[in-house]
């Protein structure tokens, strides 16, 4: 090598150490050394991930997904009084999903009112088995029939879509039963614009009978798509997060998932550092995912059972939960609690939630700060959080369930080829 060439490399060399070395002693003198670690992780994190395609659906079941020209599956007739056999297909889920908890719920229902389930596991992820089915029972209780859905299915009255992802795999299918989809939340916004934002989307147009999670999916899916659909409300665990006159009240809750962007956790902590500044005395709990540290005194409870999170809630004057798609299930949890939460203010968020003790705020760190601020304020909170937790008391999962079970006996009832029946 020359030595103007070998001096030329050098002195770039030396640009880029001083360069980050600047970087560096920055970073430490303003945010700490554990940002610098975040920062290093980061950065190594972008070195080693794959550099091809990630697929969170089996490729050949987009390709083999005609939508031009689609199949159209027989659907058995069914009796006005006949037990429906429903099959459910989904991927596999570890402990703690809040939609395998929905799933699971909703299909117990049905499974107590006399109708025949099954679950057929979609995993392009080849997970075992075995592993999760275990989970499936032992976390979700489910008692019927589990197996693979690419080993394919048994006939049934109806077959659940539960995902975009299983979506491709009941189109494909070639059981016999009336297509629908249970969907809980509008899953192209998971992604940013890109190829699994589109497949997604596509599977609003395969034709099947929609089942929402509240009444906003089921508008949107019906304007955009033209969907057929139907939509039931959420339900509460009563009996689980239930207000405690007992407990003293001194703190407020943020629901922080890191893994779910739909949830504006970055926005949130922005928000509790303005309150924590503005109500020192006021102490902040944090559950979801574990945190190192952040520039405000707070309690980490990371994830935590049920029971753990009422007693959190029990503890706290307001908890912040906020999402910029469907609404999850923490807001109803917190007002049975007598906690009132402090939610984004939202079309999808007003209309599937629709209770007067929520408190809806600009998706702004003042704003969110602000509203925290005036609950705890409240002259007489006593009577907030009893009216709070008496706005759901009528609220259960069973209602859910039978909302449910009514669209698909309505659906597959229209759904009936008319047949002339004769006498004996």
């Amino acid at each position: 090598m020359a030595a103007s060439t070998l001096g030329s490399t050098l002195s770039s060399v030396r640009l880029q150490i001083d360069r980050r070395a600047r970087q560096i002693s920055r970073l430490l003198a303003t945010q700490g050394y554990r940002t610098v670690v975040d920062r290093a992780r980061l950065k190594v994190s972008e070195w080693i991930k794959p550099r091809s395609f990630a697929w969170d659906v089996f490729p050949d079941d987009v390709t083999s997904a005609d939508l031009i020209r689609p199949a159209l599956p027989s659907s058995p007739n069914i009796a006005a009084s006949e037990p429906m056999v429903i099959n459910w297909v989904m991927g596999p889920a570890g402990p703690g999903s809040g939609g395998h908890t929905t799933i699971s719920r909703v299909l117990n229902y049905l499974q107590d009112k006399g109708h025949t389930n099954r679950v057929y596991f979609y995993d392009p992820y080849c997970g075992d088995h075995k592993y999760y089915e275990m989970l499936a029972r032992e976390h979700y209780g489910m008692t019927c029939e589990i197996g693979n859905a690419r080993a394919g299915m048994s006939d049934a009255h109806a077959v659940l879509a539960t995902g975009w992802p299983s979506a491709y795999g009941v189109y494909n299918a070639r059981c016999a039963g009336k297509r629908f989809y249970f969907i809980q939340d509008y899953e192209p916004y998971f992604y940013p614009v890109g190829t699994n934002s589109v497949l997604a989307e596509n599977t609003y147009r395969m034709g099947f009978h929609g089942i929402t999670a509240g009444r906003w999916l089921a508008d949107k899916l019906a304007r955009e798509f033209g969907m057929d659909t139907d939509y039931f409300p959420f339900g509460c665990d009563t009996t689980r997060y239930r207000r405690d006159p007992s407990t003293e009240r001194s703190g407020v809750v943020f629901y922080a998932r890191l893994g779910t962007p739909r949830r504006a956790v970055e926005l949130g902590l922005l928000a509790l550092e303005l309150f924590a500044k503005r109500q020192p005395q006021i102490e902040v709990h944090i559950f979801g995912n574990d945190f190192g540290d952040l520039p405000f005194k707070f309690t980490n409870h990371g994830l935590v059972s049920p029971d753990k999170l009422n007693e959190i809630y029990n503890t706290c004057f307001a908890g912040l939960t906020l999402s910029l798609t469907n609404v999850s299930l923490v807001p109803y949890e917190m007002l049975a609690s007598g906690c009132i939460p402090i939610v984004n203010d939202a079309d999808h968020n007003r209309v599937v939630l629709d209770n007067p003790s929520v408190r809806y705020a600009s998706l702004t760190p003042h704003s969110l700060a602000a509203a925290l601020e005036d609950v705890i304020c409240a002259r007489d909170f006593e009577s907030v959080s009893r009216e709070a937790a008496t706005s759901v008391a009528s609220r259960s999962w069973d209602t859910a369930g039978a909302t449910v079970e009514k669209a698909l006996r309505r659906a597959l009832m229209a759904n009936n080829q008319f047949r002339p029946r004769h006498s004996a």
